[in-house]
């Protein structure tokens, strides 16, 4: 087996900052085009379509969430099996997690994609669907389900790639299907016509188009880590520490959707459909900055867990720290953004002044705290990164379910519309408050291992 520009060995010995650039740009770039193409998509819905259109855009969300749950449940607990098994050098292992994320994969594809297809226009509805944004909602949704598969097994391996020592490849297959969505986005709707249903196609079909590409890329016995026979078999140990590690995500991402019921929900009881429509611009404003910080744990990811794996204390310790200073950094830019040009974030998605006022009033409140925001996600992510899954999990719920949700069901009997705003940045400064004081723990017990090591 080779071992020169495709072993992830460097991640021992390498000094921190150039790892964390080496494996953080990449997911960054990748992660920021992600982001800047669902905002050009709901540009491309929000003018071509209507304004109603991102309000039923924004009735997706939880189903998108709990779709990215089973996903990541997968996909993100496979990726940090696999880099402390390559830090514990138990290759055979590594590859086993490889071929056991295929069979997963289509497995709970297939299963969540049935299910929802069944229920899917009663529980549009239970979201907080109006007779005007169903229809929207329901022809977006109905093609993306078509193609769950495809989207996990995709998200699925281009995790695997950054944990195996491909980064810039995981770019590169994100960056393509960036690319192929931004060229039949248009097409679909402008030229062929099919409304938001072209959106959800372009989707589909790009997320295939680079799925092919990273088989292929897995399939290179060159590489350290590929696709050969027994590896398909489903092994009882990789698959419950896969999905053990993959719980932290996976409840982060359904409490999301849990989250996103009671936003829209309250939005559409106290604000109406324009409401709901303003939380899908400040959705997709948020996001982009949330992916940025989610290209750095991306970044840190593998650093973190082959140095834990490998029982580097000091380098795991000095990575958190760093990607944490570039978090906090992001989130910054992101709340002078907010707080100074909201106006003119909301004018490019609709030229509606009902739909811009409401947005440009989320996005003053709900970027207020946005400063301390990325901290509290990398340490959320970092636990996941070493493989704690019980803080992970625990620091994931403690933001959403234990202060985000009580917050959406007293706020808005106090304060209306503004009260479901307010709920999001309380809940922010609550959560990182908790994750600041398990994160001191941890790291005490990373210097009392390093010196007695």
């Amino acid at each position: 087996m080779t071992q020169s520009k495709y072993s992830p060995l460097s991640l021992g010995t390498e000094r921190i900052g150039k790892l964390l650039a080496q494996y953080a740009i990449p997911a960054i770039i990748a992660m920021t085009a992600s982001s800047l193409y669902n905002i050009t998509d709901s540009v491309f819905i929000g003018h071509g379509v209507g304004a109603l259109a991102i309000s039923g855009l924004a009735l997706t969300f939880p189903v998108m969430n709990l779709a990215a749950a089973f996903g990541s449940l997968v996909g993100a607990g496979a990726s940090a099996l696999m880099s402390v098994r390559l830090g514990q050098k138990d290759y055979d292992t590594a590859n086993k997690v490889l071929g056991n994320v295929f069979v997963l994969n289509i497995v709970l594809g297939l299963l969540f994609t049935l299910i929802m297809l069944f229920f899917l226009k009663p529980t549009l509805y239970f979201f907080g669907a109006s007779d005007a944004t169903l229809p929207y909602a329901y022809d977006y949704l109905k093609v993306i389900l078509y193609g769950n598969v495809i989207t996990h097994m995709y998200m699925g391996l281009n995790a695997l790639l950054r944990s195996s020592g491909h980064p810039k490849k995981s770019m590169y297959a994100t960056i393509g299907t960036v690319v192929l969505n931004l060229i039949l986005t248009p097409l679909f709707i402008y030229q062929f016509g099919w409304g938001i249903q072209g959106s959800a196609w372009a989707t589909v079909l790009s997320q295939a188009l680079m799925l092919v590409w990273q088989i292929s890329i897995f399939s290179n016995k060159k590489h350290f880590i590929h696709l050969k026979k027994g590896v398909f078999k489903l092994k009882k140990k990789i698959v419950l520490d896969s999905l053990s590690i993959g719980l932290s995500p996976f409840f982060m991402n359904a409490a999301a959707s849990v989250i996103v019921i009671f936003i829209n929900q309250g939005l559409s009881r106290y604000g109406g459909d324009m409401a709901v429509g303003a939380y899908g611009i400040v959705n997709r404003v948020v996001f982009l900055f949330a992916m940025i910080v989610l290209g750095l744990n991306q970044g840190m990811q593998p650093i973190a867990g082959y140095n834990y794996g490998a029982q580097q204390y000091d380098r795991v310790d000095k990575v958190l720290k760093m990607t944490i200073f570039y978090a906090t950094g992001v989130m910054f830019v992101g709340f002078l953004i907010g707080q100074f040009f909201p106006s003119a974030v909301a004018s490019v998605f609709t030229t509606d002044e009902q739909l811009i006022e409401h947005a440009v009033r989320g996005l003053r409140i709900v970027m207020i705290f946005f400063p301390i925001i990325g901290f509290q996600m990398v340490t959320s992510n970092f636990f996941q990164s070493i493989g704690k899954a019980h803080k992970a999990i625990f620091l994931s719920l403690t933001r959403q379910m234990i202060f985000l949700l009580p917050c959406l069901i007293i706020f808005p009997q106090i304060w209306g519309v503004n009260g479901v705003w307010y709920s999001l940045p309380v809940a922010d400064l609550a959560s990182s408050v908790v994750a600041g004081i398990v994160l001191f723990n941890q790291l005490k017990q990373f210097r009392r291992a390093h010196n007695e090591s």
